[in-house]
């Protein structure tokens, strides 16, 4: 081992030894090799919100840009300007050993980490949440069993919380139903290239909202008060169509459930909560061009007999190298409460809720590394009537809902 000038003569001064010198050596050593294979990312995410037309009540189904304070945690952000979120994830991938090893943390900072409410934290609203941390591992079973133990994401669902990686800025109807995170243990294994298959279990986690996942409760060893019995179960299926498919290669088929247990949602409501999620991305064969689906099925959110649905349609066409189009319809219906807060009926209409959303975005590459994009989003009460927001009758003082239209830029710089 070579040393330089400066540890040769504090040795031959008898300040070190060498011994220690080579000791701290290849403690160094190893430090670096550590560090070559560990790598920083992140984003700093971005908005302007304009609501069309006059008022600024809570609009239903919205994740982080609700308006008016309504969801898990107060997030109003229309009609300003805002801080999303910043993003900081470290991370070293899993190579390609049989006994590989790794970990991942992305650390979120901003009024959308408050939705994942921290429990190591402390209080709910620091502007600060671990959004995943895991040690990840793999073992020599077939081709490789991947193993994830600690915190991380969902499994199901079209969207996910980087609105970055999403066709569209705003989060849809489905992506509200879905939960955000889990801390447990996730297997997953790639039986072919066109076939992969996961599993998983995790803490239940406790008070969660209706419908909402872990977005309402701990995120962190957060967990349903009977720990040995309650338990979230999941599993996922995805297909990948092979080159021999032609114009369709390259597109996606993916299933998945998770059957989580909740308490805290009412006196003595111990009951399954299951989510169910069907989506697929096909690509056309016509450049540039392509479309998705997207479906949610979720039973026993707040009572045994409460329900909610979603099915989402997606086009994207890349029209030029920097400009992109994406597109996004929606229809939702579920029983009361679901996405409103509210138990009554709408005024002089049925009880179930009915919404119908549509969102166009414009997303054009000015900038190295910035995500660039304008969107417009009409939502629509389509059962029949105003409807009450945050209010237990059709007759409190909520806003009223019938059509909200916004105009929002978002801007992203990635690291």
């Amino acid at each position: 081992m070579k040393f330089n000038k400066w540890t040769m003569g504090l040795a031959a001064a008898g300040v070190v030894s060498l011994a220690s010198a080579v000791q701290a050596e290849e403690a160094k050593s190893a430090v670096q090799t550590l560090l070559s294979h560990t790598t920083i990312s992140g984003y700093v995410d971005t908005s302007a919100i304009w609501r069309l037309g006059s008022g600024n009540g809570s609009i239903p189904g919205r994740s982080y840009d609700q308006g008016g304070g309504f969801g898990p945690v107060a997030l109003d952000k229309q009609d300003g300007f805002n801080l999303n979120v910043v993003k900081l994830t470290i991370e070293k991938p899993l190579d390609e050993g049989q006994w590989a090893a790794g970990y991942k943390v992305d650390l979120l900072y901003g009024p959308d980490a408050n939705v994942f409410n921290t429990a190591s934290v402390g209080a709910t609203a620091q502007d600060f949440a671990i959004k995943q941390a895991y040690v990840q591992l793999r073992a020599p079973v077939g081709n490789g069993l991947d193993i994830k133990v600690g915190v991380w994401d969902t499994i199901i669902g079209y969207e996910v919380f980087d609105s970055g990686n999403n066709p569209n800025y705003s989060r849809s109807y489905g992506y509200f139903l879905e939960p955000t995170t889990y801390t447990g243990v996730l297997a997953s294994y790639r039986v072919a290239d066109f076939l992969s298959v996961s599993a998983g279990v995790a803490n239940s986690p406790s008070l969660s909202p209706a419908f909402a996942g872990a977005a309402g409760g701990a995120t962190i060893n957060g967990r349903s008060t009977v720990a040995e019995s309650r338990k979230s179960y999941m599993a996922s299926v995805a297909l990948t169509a092979p080159e021999s498919m032609g114009a369709l290669k390259g597109s996606t088929l993916y299933v998945g459930v998770v059957d989580s247990n909740k308490d805290g949602l009412a006196a003595g409501f111990n009951k399954d909560q299951v989510n169910f999620y069907a989506g697929a991305t096909v690509n056309t064969g016509v450049s540039g061009l392509s479309v998705g689906v997207a479906y949610d099925y979720v039973a026993n959110g707040v009572t045994d007999a409460s329900y909610a649905s979603v099915i989402g349609l997606y086009g994207s066409f890349q029209a030029t190298e920097k400009l992109k189009l994406n597109l996004r319809g929606e229809y939702a219906s579920a029983t009361p409460g679901t996405f409103t807060g509210s138990t009554g009926a709408p005024k002089g209409v049925g009880s179930n809720e009915e919404f119908i959303g549509f969102t166009g975005t414009v997303d054009y590459s000015l900038w190295a590394n910035v995500i660039s994009r304008v969107e417009f989003r009409w939502d629509h009460d389509a059962s029949g009537g105003n409807r009450v927001i945050n209010s237990g009758s059709t007759t409190g003082s909520g806003a009223l809902y019938s059509n909200v239209m916004s105009l929002a830029l978002n801007l992203i710089y990635k690291f």
